[in-house]
């Protein structure tokens, strides 16, 4: 697929655009449901880089799909039965977003993200080596970078707005946002979704290190499952044959594309630079080798 296939933003006149994020654009269809597109929006550093990864999006929607197949027992989800050829009844349209599109249900968002770590890495390992914690959570002393966790925590994040950074916060401050009872649920689906679906993913030679949810109410307070689940845009994924601790391991999502930004200067605010072609097809080879591995597909 090339730069001419991809999809950068969506225009369907029809629908109106709810919001068009860093990746996805939302549109509204009836009191009920929405319509999620998958862009191939690229972010790093908060910044919405100027190419698309070619196929990103489909990559992203087909693996969530994929997920929330597999953990519907556990926890449902904002996946809704309403045919996308009755939302976009148009063939050409339809053929332009391709499998980049789902049609869900409108749910209330809970005002935070629910962040599972199985391994020490990323602003987890910053926290770690300041203070010997991850929100406010202690940990063992002498832990390298990447080293597996004694067992997954749950390390709650608050929703920033657009533009700025979410903060990591206590779960005691979770409860002071959404109550203990549904702080609590929300905690619990969190950490069996993670752990059941690491350990498929292990046997695929797949490592999950960490991973973010987001959940939603219904209007009579049930919990959902919504926005992408374990995908490589919110989760870091490891090959488990490359797998060592003491450093970085290498990864299936935009970590190579963070690396290259690294070595520009650039000073992480839009505009974000051009990337090289050679960038932009090895972080799509990347996409597609999680969806692989993964799915079988």
């Amino acid at each position: 697929m090339s730069q001419a296939d991809a999809l950068f933003e969506t225009d369907l006149p029809h629908l109106k655009l709810l919001n068009r994020g860093k990746v996805r654009d939302i549109f509204d269809i009836d009191e009920g449901h929405m319509l999620i597109v998958a862009s191939d929006r690229l972010s790093a550093f908060d910044v919405v880089l100027p190419q698309p990864i070619p196929g990103k999006g489909e990559v992203l929607t087909r693996v969530a799909n994929f997920w929330f197949g597999r953990t519907r027992s556990i926890l449902p989800n904002h996946l809704s039965d309403l045919p996308l050829e009755q939302v976009v009844p148009d063939p050409a349209q339809r053929a332009m977003l391709g499998d980049r599109a789902i049609v869900v249900r409108k749910l209330k968002p809970l005002p935070v993200e629910a962040i599972v770590r199985g391994y020490i890495i990323g602003s987890g390992w910053k926290d770690y080596q300041k203070t010997g914690e991850v929100c406010g959570i202690k940990l063992p002393a002498g832990l390298r970078q990447a080293d597996k966790l004694p067992e997954p925590i749950f390390t709650p994040s608050s929703k920033a707005e657009m533009g700025d950074h979410d903060e990591n916060i206590s779960f005691a401050q979770m409860i002071d946002l959404l109550g203990e009872e549904l702080a609590n649920q929300v905690r619990e689906a969190s950490l069996r979704i993670y752990s059941e679906c690491a350990d498929y993913a292990l046997q695929k030679g797949i490592i999950i290190a960490d991973t973010k949810f987001e959940f939603g109410l219904d209007g009579q307070g049930q919990l959902f499952l919504i926005d992408e689940v374990l995908t490589p845009d919110s989760s870091r994924f490891w090959p488990a044959d490359q797998y060592q601790p003491g450093i970085s391991p290498p990864s299936f999502d935009k970590q190579f594309v963070r690396d290259y930004l690294e070595t520009l200067e650039w000073d992480k605010t839009p505009p974000g630079p051009v990337l090289p072609d050679e960038v932009i097809s090895k972080t799509a080879d990347k996409y597609r080798e999680a969806e692989r591995i993964l799915t079988g597909r």
